[in-house]
């Protein structure tokens, strides 16, 4: 698989891939444009043609084609891999194993019927009067977002699509792989408004059929299968249309139906996609992360939507996303979902996005509409679920918030609260590891404030005679386990093992021409030197970190011949900081 992509590579140019999504400008050798991520003034996205490498200051990614169009278009590696190959006219079955192309050909396959499927539906619906009327007229869609969706309409008839397809020389096995036959291997959708569901490029992957009337029997929506190109629990609908809005504005709206998306697009906000029903997973999150960390949503505040709710606050600490909550504006006579309100009227909806509500203040609200908390027994279930709720929470200081609000909520005395907290812990299961908390925090760590540790190693791998002002650096002295690998390798002076590390190496060289451009040898000297005293100085403050961790422990077992040493130890780092030497 190494040489596809040395074969993507050598026909893809990564400047012309990036100038498809912002706009570059020379500066010098490399080229320079606004970061896609952060809302910046000043360019500090810098793409460079020599190494065909790009980083961005702003927000520290970097990489090379394939990690710009995995963030850019928020895909995983396999995906972008398949996407540029496309793009690049390579086979990716000429480089895989036997089973892995076969594999490869049968996706590609159904990436075919499905894109076909795609012009059958939309050619039907031109032809069909009923259908027309309900997309036009009854769901009021203006012909511009009926072409952007590229809705159209599956014809009430047994086998049309089959035999068009049949037609098109692909097999009846292909056609039901790629989830568009029924049990009787006739047309799985008829009599339907066609949706397609497309991946976050826009290629199609399966569809949503809405019944043109509905009947008893029948549903009003009915999805594609599970398929090796569909799988709901990571599908997000909408995203191809609505990812250069949600980048722009700097949050997603998730709402819960189809309509509901296409609605509000064509109301002109677009930042705006949809899971499969309440059911927002991990992956969704991932995906969504990948444009923006303000993800809001807009569920129904029935018991499923709060359910929903729950598991999604989780989820969304895992995420490392800020989730909040979107209720209706109800001022011009209620609504049950966007789309109906934006038929209402669409500022409504605007108004409604641009006020959500942080999640957990929202479920709070939910239950102490439904628990008479005036109550014992209703201050009780309230408290359970809220400090369940409060006890996934990452943040120490968001925690205590929470405590607060349930006291004032129920007027129960903190003390009581805190009693009942730690009564909730010990009954959850438990943690694998029990200093997970420290732990986090210290991933929560900010990477701007270790870039120094980059700034060293780019200027080592720069300038070979730095590898002597190298060696009075511990081992394990960096934030990360590849910056230790790296120091390694230039305290050996073996510059051969950097090959290993290419791609990081390349960015380590990009940032050093955009931050020391025009230094002289022996400036470059004074700020490696300065560079090692800055690692040692953390060495010395983490190691000092963890004695004092260990003394507090030894003081709550009352272990004093511990704790004197411990001391003795931390008194004898605390010198060598402040001896001026490092």
């Amino acid at each position: 698989m190494n040489d596809a992509r040395d074969e993507i590579r050598s026909r893809i140019n990564l400047e012309d891939l990036v100038s498809e999504y912002v706009e570059l400008k020379r500066a010098g050798r490399n080229f320079k444009a606004l970061s896609p991520w952060t809302n910046e003034r000043t360019p500090s996205f810098i793409v460079s043609p020599d190494k065909q490498i790009w980083h961005d200051f702003s927000s520290g990614k970097g990489g090379d084609i394939f990690g710009f169009i995995m963030e850019v278009e928020g895909m995983e590696f396999r995906e972008a891999l398949e996407y540029l190959a496309r793009k690049a006219g390579v086979e990716l079955a000429n480089f895989d194993s036997k089973r892995s192309a076969e594999a490869a050909e049968q996706k590609k396959k159904l990436y075919e019927i499905s894109a076909l499927a795609v012009q059958f539906y939309q050619y039907c619906l031109t032809k069909d009067k009923a259908a027309a009327e309900y997309v036009l007229k009854n769901r009021k869609l203006s012909k511009e977002i009926i072409k952007e969706f590229h809705i159209g309409y599956a014809p009430n008839s047994k086998q049309l699509l089959r035999s068009f397809l049949e037609k098109k020389k692909f097999s009846l096995i292909d056609i039901r792989l790629a989830g568009l036959l029924n049990r009787f291997d006739g047309d799985l959708f008829r009599g339907r408004v066609m949706i397609p569901l497309m991946d976050p490029s826009g290629a199609p992957i399966g569809f949503t059929g809405r019944a043109l009337k509905d009947e008893p029997n029948s549903p009003k929506y009915l999805n594609t299968p599970q398929t090796t190109l569909y799988d709901k629990s990571r599908h997000i609908f909408g995203l191809s249309q609505a990812k250069q809005s949600i980048r722009r504005d700097g949050f997603a709206v998730v709402v819960e139906g189809n309509m509901d998306v296409i609605a509000s697009h064509q109301a002109g906000v677009k930042n705006v996609v949809a899971t499969a029903g309440t059911a927002m997973t991990a992956q969704h999150l991932k995906s969504l992360a990948r444009f923006a960390g303000d993800i809001r949503l807009c569920f129904d505040a029935d018991q499923a939507g709060i359910n929903a709710t729950e598991r999604t606050i989780t989820l969304a600490q895992t995420a490392g996303v800020e989730l909040s909550i979107i209720t209706l504006d109800q001022s011009a006579g209620g609504a049950k979902d966007p789309d109906e309100l934006i038929q209402k009227d669409a500022e409504l909806w605007k108004n409604s996005i641009a006020h959500p509500q942080p999640a957990v203040d929202w479920i709070f609200d939910q239950y102490e509409k439904r628990l008479d908390i005036k109550t014992a027994n209703g201050k009780r279930q309230f408290s359970t679920v809220a400090l369940k709720l409060v006890e996934n929470l990452n943040d120490p200081v968001e925690k205590e918030h929470y405590l607060d609000e349930i006291s004032r909520r129920i007027g129960t005395s903190r003390q009581a609260l805190v009693a009942k907290f730690s009564d909730v812990k010990q009954n959850q299961k438990p943690k694998r590891r029990t200093k997970i908390d420290k732990s986090a925090a210290k991933k929560a760590t900010p990477k701007k404030e270790l870039l120094y540790e980059e700034d060293l190693l780019g200027l080592a791998i720069a300038y070979k005679e730095s590898a002597e002002l190298l060696q009075n650096l511990p081992e394990n002295c960096f934030s990360e386990t590849n910056r230790d690998q790296l120091l390694e390798i230039l305290k050996q002076n073996d510059r051969e093992k950097l090959k290993k590390y290419d791609n990081y190496v390349k960015i380590l060289l990009l940032k050093v021409d955009e931050r020391y451009d025009g230094w002289k040898t022996s400036e470059v000297a004074v700020e490696i030197t300065r560079l090692v005293q800055k690692v040692q100085k953390q060495h010395l403050e983490k190691q000092k970190d963890v004695l004092q961790d260990q003394l507090r422990d030894a003081e709550t077992q009352s272990d004093d011949k511990l704790a004197r040493k411990l001391l003795l130890e931390i008194t004898k780092l605390n010198k060598e900081i402040n001896s001026g030497k490092i």
